[in-house]
């Protein structure tokens, strides 16, 4: 964490927290302590079809904003301890948090990003029924959108939403959320555009940023050269994209154009791990994608 303290962006690799042993397996994962510590309030999660993949959503190319500090996560929303709690060894309670000053941070972030891509924002609530907490997240973000006249603004319920992807996603461009619903739509938007295992993002503050793949670990299938590097890479290329635009660091912007070209041509060329119906191993797939980003 010191040394994390010094640097602009960094990588983390999945982990398996479910193998941790005691007393370890009930505290904040790594990435979820790296996140609180540095306040990286911003999650952002595209789901794009690759060509020559299967999908189910296959014109899908869209990017979720999910907050990344409170909401119904009751693990992230508390200075001290947790949000979860038992009264009674019989009655278990878990605390949502939205408040005025984290929503506007991640509606901006939302925003900015809508209005260099296609100009359209989904909020997505269920105020309907959290009337107060999501109703809050919609209302803040609709004041924020009045800032953005060039990008058109709706919003769903996160019901309506989840049934929306699946019919239509690829009709969405950049969507707004509190930290669960962000969490599985993120989850369901990279199935439908192809395999969770193409699914990149990042963890964002104003300053830092850390590369982290949407998906877990899978440790059944550690050490045996068959997992699915696609995710890591493109958060990689995500990284350097944001210290090019954001940051304003000449040439990385181009450099993850180029590793993205070189990801979406390895597995259009049919090199493909087993998740995406090919046979390539982790490191034939990997050395294929190096070459392409390295070609001229």
């Amino acid at each position: 964490l010191d040394a994390l303290a010094g640097l602009s962006a960094w990588i983390l690799g999945p982990h398996d927290s479910a193998a941790y042993p005691d007393p370890f397996r009930g505290r904040l994962t790594p990435g979820g302590q790296i996140r609180k510590r540095f306040d990286l309030y911003a999650n952002i999660r595209p789901a794009r079809a690759l060509p020559g993949v299967r999908a189910v959503s296959p014109h899908m190319d869209l990017v979720i904003v999910r907050e990344n500090t409170e909401g119904l996560y009751a693990d992230r929303n508390m200075a001290v301890g947790s949000g979860e709690f038992m009264p009674t060894p019989d009655v278990a309670l878990a605390v949502g948090v939205v408040t005025r000053a984290a929503t506007e941070r991640i509606a901006h972030t939302a925003f900015r990003l809508a209005a260099r891509r296609r100009h359209r924002l989904t909020i997505v609530h269920k105020a309907n029924v959290l009337s107060l907490t999501t109703g809050l997240f919609r209302d803040v973000c609709r004041e924020v959108g009045a800032q953005y006249p060039s990008v058109t603004v709706d919003d769903e319920h996160v019901d309506a939403m989840a049934a929306h992807l699946v019919r239509h996603g690829g009709d969405y461009d950049v969507v707004v959320t509190e930290n669960m619903f962000g969490d599985i739509l993120s989850d369901l938007a990279g199935e439908l555009s192809g395999s969770l295992g193409t699914a990149a993002s990042i963890n964002a503050s104003d300053t830092q940023a850390m590369a982290q793949a949407a998906h877990g670990a899978a440790p059944d299938i550690a050490g045996r050269n068959r997992a699915n590097p696609t995710a890591l890479i493109l958060s990689a290329a995500m990284l350097l994209d944001r210290l090019g635009t954001v940051h304003d660091v000449p040439g990385f912007a181009a450099a993850a154009r180029r590793i993205e070209h070189a990801v979406a041509a390895t597995v259009e060329a049919g090199v493909a791990t087993a998740d995406l119906g090919g046979l390539a191993s982790t490191a034939e797939f990997a050395e294929t994608v190096v070459a392409r980003t390295l070609r001229r």
